[in-house]
């Protein structure tokens, strides 16, 4: 059996936990840039706000219903993810970390468990050690548990607890899910389901599997036949390595002249050299990427990159910021307004299977041990505390975020204080 455990509206509730006066009211989360929806409370889903609805849109309908609204703060959801991963993994040898708010359980060893008892054990604890509520679904295969979590909190929202543990179990639930909220069927999917009068999940395993395996290839052929019972989706307790890592932003004010675009494009590098180290990778090639507004039809619009190959694949922040930068110059163009810029890093190889060039001069292990020390001291201080001054402490290029609670786990300046009186 599998479990999914999904913590109920994440990011809501990470600000709920440490603002408590939020309980109860709606709230919604803004996306970078305090652009649109990205994250709704209950409360907030039930006065019609819709996902990925413009701020500006629904400014009135907010301050009408005295709706909360947040800008992202990923440092504390961050935070709090890596908490509640940590308890689950006191209680199961294998997790796989599905997204920052979701985990499957392999409950393989638990046959002669109560499964119910043990979700619930579960559920308590990581409520009572980090305040977030969470769902959990038990199914067969990763669909069944993820069909049966978003059951639990549609059916059983006192418990937040559905064991698909019995044909009849499996069969209410198949029968009570609409064909659009079954993980993995998207909009084209669901109007081509609909088309052949198959609304609910219990309509699709009941369609011959060659019918399928033709019109919904074998991605829908897997999903298929885990609903039915037989696990087809691999078990990725250790995530793949990545091939390709970027960072961009859009920024929070209009960009024209190099000098601000050099201070984003070397943070943005920065960003991808640390998830590099973090993953023991080193990038073969560096692109760099700008462009303006295109919903300003009054600016002369511009879109362009470059992508730069390195003679030795790297992951120093000091090395590829200098390719980064030099790209930069390569492609900027002045008396355009820049809206969005960003970095990829890309064909990545594993640290340890470096080829080194003939000619390369470098004193690479003197490289990497200041790129240690760099990580040490900004995992000790705070997030680009110690930075090279390329990346500057210029704001005009950084999101805006007028709305952004404390870090509250991360910051020690912003640590909540408790009065005795």
């Amino acid at each position: 059996m599998i479990a999914l455990v999904d913590v109920n509206n994440f990011y809501a509730s990470c600000e709920r936990m440490f603002n408590p006066a939020l309980n109860g009211k709606p709230i919604i989360v803004l996306s970078n840039n305090d652009g649109c929806a990205i994250a709704r409370s209950d409360e907030a889903k039930a006065l019609g706000i819709q996902m990925g609805a413009p701020a500006f849109l629904i400014h009135e309908m907010c301050k009408k219903n005295d709706v909360k609204v947040l800008s992202s703060n990923y440092t504390l959801y961050g935070s709090m993810s890596e908490r509640v991963m940590h308890i689950l993994r006191s209680f199961v040898p294998t997790i796989e970390v599905y997204s920052i708010d979701e985990a499957f359980l392999n409950l393989e060893g638990f046959k002669n468990m109560d499964l119910s008892d043990l979700a619930k054990r579960i559920r308590d604890t990581v409520m009572s050690h980090t305040g977030l509520p969470v769902s959990i679904g038990i199914g067969a295969t990763k669909a069944l548990a993820k069909m049966a979590n978003r059951f639990a909190k549609k059916h059983h929202k006192a418990s937040g607890v559905h064991v698909a543990d019995t044909s009849e179990r499996i069969q209410e639930m198949l029968a009570k899910t609409s064909i659009g909220d079954v993980w993995g069927i998207g909009h084209q999917y669901q109007k081509l389901l609909l088309t052949h009068h198959v609304t609910v999940a219990a309509d699709f395993v009941k369609l011959p599997e060659e019918w399928i395996r033709k019109n919904m290839s074998v991605v829908g052929q897997r999903l298929y036949n885990e609903l039915k019972g037989t696990s087809c989706f691999t078990w990725e307790e250790i995530r793949p390595p990545k091939k390709n890592i970027c960072t961009a932003r859009s920024f929070g004010n209009i960009i024209t002249n190099l000098s601000d675009l050099q201070q984003a494009i070397a943070a943005h590098t920065s960003s991808c050299a640390r998830k590099l180290r973090q993953d023991n990778s080193c990038a073969s090639k560096v692109h760099v990427f700008i462009e303006t507004n295109p919903h300003r039809g009054e600016d002369q619009q511009y879109f362009t990159g470059v992508t730069i190959p390195l003679n030795v694949a790297s992951n120093n922040t000091n090395e590829l910021i200098k390719f980064a930068l030099w790209g930069l110059k390569k492609i900027f163009k002045p008396g355009y307004k820049y809206q969005r810029g960003g970095v990829m890093v890309l064909d990545l190889v594993p640290q340890q299977h470096i080829q080194l060039g003939l000619f390369d001069t470098k004193d690479r292990q003197k490289d990497h041990r200041l790129s240690k020390a760099l990580d040490s001291a900004n995992q000790l201080f705070g997030k680009d505390v110690v930075r090279f001054g390329t990346q500057s402490y210029g704001k005009k290029w950084h999101l805006k975020a007028t709305q952004l609670s404390p870090k509250y786990t991360t910051q020690m300046s912003q640590i909540m204080t408790v009065n005795s009186s």
